[in-house]
C-alpha cells in the first residue's frame, strides 16, 4: 500500500511526493524500495503488487523498473485501506484463486529483518492450516498513544487469538494497556488467504465485495471499472471494515524493530542521537540544544541555540520548527494551508 500523503510527516511528506517515496532513513534508499527488499526470499517480485494513487504511477515505475503495468493498481481517489486491499484481493484471486496475500505499508520502518521474514513465514504456515485472518502486532516498548491497539487472549505461543481493536488511546488508557501486559501495537501488517478475505468482506462489507467482484480484471476495462467502483466505495479501514467484526481473527507477537514512521517523533525514536540526544541531518551547528531532531538541506547552514526538545525541519520551501510534544499539530498545518489554498507548500 503506497497511496498515503503522510501529512504528519511534513514539510519532507507532501502531496505531490510523499514520505514513501522519500529516503528518510538516510540509506539510499526510498521506504517503499526497503519495503520491497523486505520481501526477497519469501516473495518473488512478479508476484508484488503496489497500489498507489494515480498521481504516483511514474514515481512508482522509476523507483520500481521491474515493476509491470499489471503489478501497478492506481487508484483514482483515496479511499482509506479496505477499499485498496479489496482492489489488489480481488484482482489477484482473479488470476489465482489459491493465493496467499501478505498486505504491508510502504513507508513503515522494519530494523530487525530477518526476525520479520521468519515471523512472515510462521504467519504463512499458520494461515495455509487455518481459516484466519492474521495481523502482526508489535510488542510496546511505550505507552504511545500515536498507535492503534490489539488485546489478545493470553495463553502459549507466539500466535493468539484477538480480543479487541482500540484506536489510538490517551495516555491514561495506553499506561494502562502497556501495565496489562495483553496489549500489542497494530503494526497494519496482515496475512491471509485469498479466501478467507473474500469470504470476510463478503460476511462483514458485502458492499465492497459486490463492487470488487469482477471479470474486469486484466482487462482494458479494469481502469473504468476501478473508477467507478471507487467513486461508489465509502472511505473506510480494513480495521473498521473487517478485522473489528470479524471472530476469526489472529496475531502473532513481534519484536522486529519496527515503526510506522508516521510523525516526526517516531523517526527521532528510532534513529541515533548525539551525547545531547539530538538527531542532526545536514549542516548543522547545535549549542545548547537537547533531545531535538533538526533535518535540513546540506547546502545550508543551520545554528541553533538553547532548544529542548523541538523538531526543526527543512524541505522545498517550508520550515518547520515545532516543540516534539505538540507534533500532532503538524497535520492540522497543513490543513490549514489547504484551506488557504496554498498548494506549494503542501
Amino acid at each position: 500500500m503506497a497511496g498515503g500523503i503522510g501529512s504528519r510527516f511534513w514539510p519532507i511528506s507532501r502531496t505531490n511526493y510523499p514520505k514513501q517515496f522519500h529516503d528518510v532513513l538516510g540509506t539510499g534508499k526510498s521506504l517503499l524500495q526497503q519495503t520491497v527488499e523486505r520481501f526477497d526470499g519469501i516473495c518473488p517480485k512478479e508476484n508484488i503488487f503496489v497500489v498507489t494513487n494515480d498521481s504516483y504511477g511514474e514515481i512508482v515505475k522509476e523507483q520500481l523498473p521491474f515493476i509491470s503495468d499489471d503489478q501497478l493498481l492506481l487508484e483514482p481517489c483515496g479511499r482509506n485501506t479496505a477499499p485498496c486491499i479489496a482492489y489488489a484481493a480481488y484482482k489477484i484471486l482473479s488470476q489465482n484463486e489459491q493465493a496467499n496475500l501478505i498486505i504491508s505499508p510502504a513507508d513503515h520502518i522494519i530494523l530487525k529483518e530477518e526476525v520479520f521474514k521468519g515471523k512472515v513465514r510462521q504467519g504463512l504456515e499458520e494461515i495455509n492450516n487455518n481459516d484466519v485472518l492474521l495481523t502482526l502486532g508489535i510488542q510496546p516498548n511505550r505507552p504511545d498513544t500515536g498507535y492503534g491497539y490489539i488485546n489478545y487472549e493470553e495463553y502459549e505461543g507466539e500466535v493468539k487469538k484477538v480480543k479487541a481493536f482500540t484506536e489510538k488511546p490517551d495516555l491514561e488508557t495506553a499506561q494502562q494497556f502497556i501495565q496489562s501486559g495483553e496489549y500489542v501495537w497494530n503494526a497494519g501488517i496482515f496475512l491471509w488467504s485469498g479466501k478467507a478475505i473474500k469470504k470476510a468482506f463478503q460476511t462483514h462489507t458485502p458492499s465492497l465485495d459486490k463492487l470488487f467482484d469482477s471479470t474486469s480484471y486484466y482487462s482494458q476495462n479494469e481502469v473504468s471499472f476501478v473508477k467507478e467502483a471507487y467513486q461508489k466505495c465509502e472511505s473506510i479501514s480494513i480495521d473498521y471494515a473487517v478485522m473489528e467484526k470479524a471472530s476469526n481473527v489472529e496475531v502473532i507477537l513481534c519484536d522486529i524493530g519496527w515503526s510506522d514512521l508516521g510523525t516526526w517523533k517516531s523517526l527521532y525514536e528510532v534513529k541515533d542521537k548525539d551525547i545531547e540526544g539530538n538527531v542532526l541531518e545536514g549542516n548543522v551547528r547545535a549549542y545548547d540544544t537537547k533531545n531535538c531532531i533538526i533535518k535540513t538541506p546540506k547546502d545550508r547552514l543551520v545554528v541553533t541555540q538553547g532548544l529542548n526538545g523541538f523538531i526543526v525541519a527543512e524541505h522545498d520551501n517550508v520550515l518547520l520548527i515545532c516543540k516534539k510534544d505538540q507534533e500532532q499539530q503538524v497535520k492540522g498545518f497543513v490543513e490549514e494551508l489547504k484551506e488557504e489554498k496554498l498548494s506549494d507548500f503542501y
